[in-house]
């Protein structure tokens, strides 16, 4: 992409000025990162074996937790290698690939939300035909639709980005390749590139936080119509999960991409993109799990059947063996 440009390799800077925090930073990171995988692969797992979770909503945290697996993959090992390494290049069609499967991944994860939501309203609005109208065929659907219009939105901002002359500077602020540090070392970034990718990043996380705001005003009208105050608490508690990550994951997600940027912004935008990167990721299966007493039950089921097997992976001395040490 862009034969024009003049740099070929980048420097993803990261978190070079504090050299004393590198090794601390690594543990963090790792551990975070094993978490992260340990959490989700969880999530999954108990969902594909426990079949009272073969439900649309379940199907749906699936999707999400393995997104946010993928999310996670694309930046936080060569995160973890930058760390410890003292050349931290990366050439020009590694960084816009890693951006493309970012910002594909987390436009993926805002529309998997937004079906997620709609999810929820079907089963408060027509809980009877809820699985008439909620089929696999259509949850389905509304997954790959997430899938396309968010890598679409990606592929997009990634085209524009690296079509542009990078002649300034090589440095990357960042320990990634994130939009706002890579804009300020074009030389030919202008007003009408910043509206293009200010607009596709809009459609993104302010059109699905809109879907989502419409279904959640649709269920709060529905629900204060019950005439029990038990229904009433059994229709929040059933949003309450979804809320609290959507809540996380637009509150930092909007900080980072739809407030202007400076220069001088560039050391805080990195700190909540690893928020965003790495708490955001860890805390929804904690979350989904504190407060869903059905997951409750498939995590502990996926627990027990670990601990069964694992006494049977225990290497047993062959028969030979012992006689012969016996003799």
């Amino acid at each position: 992409m862009g034969n024009h440009s003049a740099v070929t390799t980048f420097l993803l800077w990261g978190f070079s000025g504090f050299p004393e925090l590198q090794n601390l930073l690594f543990v963090v990171v790792l551990l975070s990162h094993v978490s992260i995988l340990l959490a989700n692969s969880s999530i999954m797992v108990a969902i594909k074996l426990n079949h009272n979770l073969h439900t649309p909503m379940y199907f749906f945290l699936f999707a999400l937790s393995f997104s946010e697996t993928c999310t996670t993959m694309v930046i936080l090992p060569r995160m973890l290698v930058d760390l410890l390494s003292e050349s931290k290049a990366i050439s020009l069609p590694e960084c816009a690939t890693q951006m493309f499967f970012f910002f594909g991944l987390a436009a993926n994860n805002c529309f998997i939300m937004a079906a997620m939501s709609y999810d929820r309203y079907t089963a408060i609005h027509s809980p009877l035909h809820y699985h008439i109208f909620m089929t696999q065929k259509v949850c389905f659907q509304l997954i790959t639709a997430s899938c396309i219009v968010g890598f679409f939105c990606s592929f997009s901002i990634t085209f524009i980005i690296f079509n542009l002359s990078f002649c300034d500077s090589n440095t990357i602020q960042h320990f990634f390749c994130d939009i706002s540090p890579l804009v300020h070392l074009a030389c030919d970034y202008t007003a009408h590139h910043a509206m293009i990718i200010f607009m596709l990043s809009a459609f993104v996380l302010v059109g699905s936080f809109v879907l989502i705001m419409i279904s959640y005003v649709f269920i709060v009208l529905l629900v204060i119509k019950m005439p029990s105050a038990q229904g009433r608490h059994k229709a929040f508690s059933t949003c309450s999960s979804h809320l609290t990550v959507v809540s996380m994951h637009y509150g930092f997600a909007c900080f980072v991409y739809l407030i202007p940027k400076n220069n001088d912004s560039f050391r805080e935008d990195m700190l909540m993109a690893v928020t965003y990167t790495v708490l955001t990721p860890l805390l929804n299966p904690i979350v989904y799990s504190l407060r869903n007493k059905e997951m409750q039950t498939a995590l502990r089921k996926v627990l027990d059947s670990i601990n069964k097997i694992l006494p049977c992976l225990v290497i047993k001395k062959p028969e030979h063996l012992r006689t012969t040490i016996e003799h």
